[in-house]
């Protein structure tokens, strides 16, 4: 199946026929700039072609009044000075003859992509469309918007297929307050809005955009407003709100769909936002959001009205619907501190209707919990920082996909899975014995017969991910040659010139006692015995009880760590007694291959393989991980584990955060100077208030 892509040439038609500055960005260029991008690149081939059709007046009616449908309707035979008189009732929107003819295109773009969906014809997909929709209210047009395609759409998914859970993710610059209406008493669609603010005196100028109107009647809570409040916000900041606001209020809410309010005007360069995310970020946006509702993601064009901006933002968009891993996301991951205020008022005015945001408090302290052992926490150098490039527009080229997208190296009777055709499986090739040899002389673990094939297999699938032939894989190595195996994946990347290895650890495993800790390796394990903050670099924690707690260590630490750090490379090291099932370890993989670009490598224990590969490989080929099962709320420990492991953490990994300094978080560690560090250097210990 193909990600669907629904558009037609006759919404280019609709034009401003007069002077009018502020109306003046919505026109045609927008639709015509964006398909010659996607048919350079080579993506619109690659999509599922589909020819929008009009949206009857019923499925208009799902929304809006017949009086406003009749109005609207009645443009068509309207000469200019009418469609001018018209316009200027209603605030930024200007009629045309051919604006009805559009406007349901629109509409019917947006509801062929959820029955495309819906019905499984694609799995996900983009609906190109113009007039945008999400300012449209009932019985009124508003901000270009005439008719409100997204809200439509969930009219239509709830009505026609049933749906109960509707998750509708509004990126676009401005407040969909459209949308915000006409579900503010709904609880079966969560609406949540990023958009410039600015304490509200920017456009459209609500004091109901702000971060305390969260619903109406049952509706409450599911209103999720962000309000940006200065300009110059980037993809840190666009990344901290997903990581601590969005995705644990969509986990818990587990939603059948994700329909995205797609507007480009919060990209770089666009003169509306003056936003400084770059189009990449949309790619890493869309991946987190394929995570939920088994990948079932329907993206709507709203704004975006600087054309090579809007172009390749939208690329990237398609490219992370069709499975492509995205680029690195470039630049400092440290969200501004205005930001983090807006984060945390968020935080603040949803909680008391999430249990995902709930802060719950341990009984008290203890050494097992936040260790304070009298060491300072080093802060080792290494890692990517420096602030954010500038994008050259037209000269932005995203990274080639490898021509292998996934290799498996099997041994024994897993070899014998069936697998995607798209996937290669490896079967006698492998690097040379000699090579092989000389890696395996270190541990007598590895110089056993089996465990010298199995090495050599995965040395081979190791060197096409480094050398970019192979974007990620997975390999099956005997138990008793795991940590071994491990210690020479880590050696072998690093001779191999890289310079950023991710390690997680997924059960107990120790560090390889002569490997430095210098920066160039971030090692996480998950199930270890205790939780130990030993540098920066090397933390480990026990496994969370329940599904709550594994996502709020997911989110709150496992991803902000991994954008952070910026891996080349992730090791996935995954053992019978690591404690998780095989939905947890899918979901961790999911969301890790975002950030490195695809590039992971799953060890795995070949007793055990059989079951976890046939649920690993297409996760890490692209496809949605499945459900965890049903949500469960975090552990008073777990959630005071974790505030304490990102107080320690977050002087060095500043997307760690989730409120701005002056803020604090309630109930979090204080910092307690411990000792005298060395000469130049700031450390600083933590212990539980």
């Amino acid at each position: 199946m193909a990600t669907a892509l629904v558009y037609h040439e006759d919404m280019t038609a609709a034009r401003l026929l007069w002077d009018d500055p502020e109306c003046e960005l919505e026109r045609p260029e927008r639709l015509a700039a964006v398909l010659s991008l996607l048919r350079l690149r080579g993506l619109e081939q690659r999509c599922l072609r589909l020819s929008a059709c009009e949206a009857s007046e019923a499925e208009l009616g799902l929304v809006h009044s017949p009086e406003y449908v009749a109005l609207v309707r009645e443009t068509q035979t309207l000469d200019e000075d009418e469609l001018r008189a018209l316009s200027e009732q209603y605030d930024a929107v200007y009629f045309h003859p051919s604006t009805f003819h559009c406007a349901r295109l629109a509409v019917g773009a947006a509801l062929q992509l959820v029955d495309a969906v819906l019905t499984g014809a694609a799995p996900n997909g983009l609906a190109l469309v113009r007039p945008p929709g999400h300012h449209s209210h009932r019985a009124a047009a508003n901000g270009f918007c005439v008719f409100n395609n997204v809200a439509i759409a969930a009219k239509h998914a709830k009505q026609k297929h049933g749906l109960h859970r509707i998750l509708i993710v509004d990126w676009d610059v401005h407040h969909g307050q459209g949308i915000q209406y006409i579900f503010e008493d709904d609880p079966s669609v969560l609406y949540f809005s990023w958009h410039r603010y600015e304490y509200g005196r920017f456009w459209p100028f609500l004091r109901e955009s702000d971060a305390d109107a969260v619903g109406q009647g049952q509706g409450r809570g599911f209103t999720v407003n962000l309000p940006w409040n200065q300009v110059g916000m980037g993809n840190a900041d666009y990344l901290a709100a997903f990581l601590h606001v969005l995705l644990p209020l969509a986990f818990e809410f587990n939603p059948e769909l994700v329909l995205v309010s797609a507007g480009f005007d919060s990209a770089i360069g666009d003169p509306e936002g003056q936003m400084q995310a770059t189009p990449e970020c949309f790619a890493h946006l869309t991946q987190l959001l394929q995570v939920l509702a088994g990948g079932r993601v329907c993206a709507v064009l709203e704004g975006g009205y600087h054309l090579d901006s809007l172009s390749e933002s939208v690329c990237m968009t398609v490219q992370a619907l069709l499975g492509d891993p995205g680029p690195v996301l470039q630049g400092s991951m440290e969200p501004c501190q205005s930001a983090l205020e807006s984060i945390q008022s968020v935080r603040a005015a949803q909680a008391p209707h999430w249990t995902s945001l709930q802060q719950g408090r341990a009984p008290g302290p203890s050494p097992s919990i936040c260790p304070t052992e009298g060491r300072p926490l080093p802060l080792l150098p290494g890692g990517p920082t420096g602030e954010a490039a500038a994008l050259g527009l037209l000269g932005f080229h995203p990274t080639p996909a490898s021509p292998v997208h996934m290799a498996v190296a099997l041994t024994g009777p897993s070899a014998t899975l069936a697998l995607s055709p798209e996937v290669l499986l490896q079967e006698e090739v492998s690097v040379g014995r000699q090579e092989t040899e000389a890696w395996a002389r270190q541990h007598e673990s590895l110089t056993q017969d089996k465990a010298l094939s199995a090495l050599g297999k995965f040395l081979f699938l190791a060197d096409g991910i480094l050398n970019g032939k192979v974007t990620c894989g997975i390999a099956a190595i005997p138990a008793c040659a795991k940590a071994a195996t491990l210690d020479v994946a880590i050696r072998q990347s690093l001779s191999r010139g890289a310079q950023r290895l991710l390690c997680l650890v997924l059960g107990e495993l120790d560090w390889p006692l002569d490997i430095a800790d210098d920066g160039r390796i971030l090692w996480l394990n998950i199930g270890g015995k205790e939780t130990a903050v030993r540098s920066a670099f090397h933390i480990s924690t026990p496994l969370p009880g329940t599904t709550g707690g594994f996502l709020n260590y997911t989110l709150g630490l496992v991803l902000p760590l991994a954008y952070s750090f910026q891996p080349e490379l992730v090791l996935v090291t995954v053992g019978p007694a690591q404690g998780l099932q095989d939905p947890h370890v899918a979901l961790l993989a999911a969301m890790l291959r975002i950030p490195a670009a695809g590039r992971v490598l799953a060890l795995l224990e070949e007793e055990s393989a059989s079951q976890l590969v046939t649920t690993l490989a297409p996760v890490l080929h692209g496809e949605a991980p499945p459900s965890l099962g049903p949500f469960l709320m975090a552990s008073p420990e777990d959630i005071q584990t974790l505030k304490c492991l990102r107080a320690q953490l977050e002087p060095r990994w500043k997307l760690l955060q989730v409120a701005s300094e002056a803020q604090g978080e309630a109930g979090s560690c204080h910092r307690v100077p411990l000792g005298k560090p060395p000469s130049g250097t700031n450390y600083t210990d933590q212990a539980c208030s």
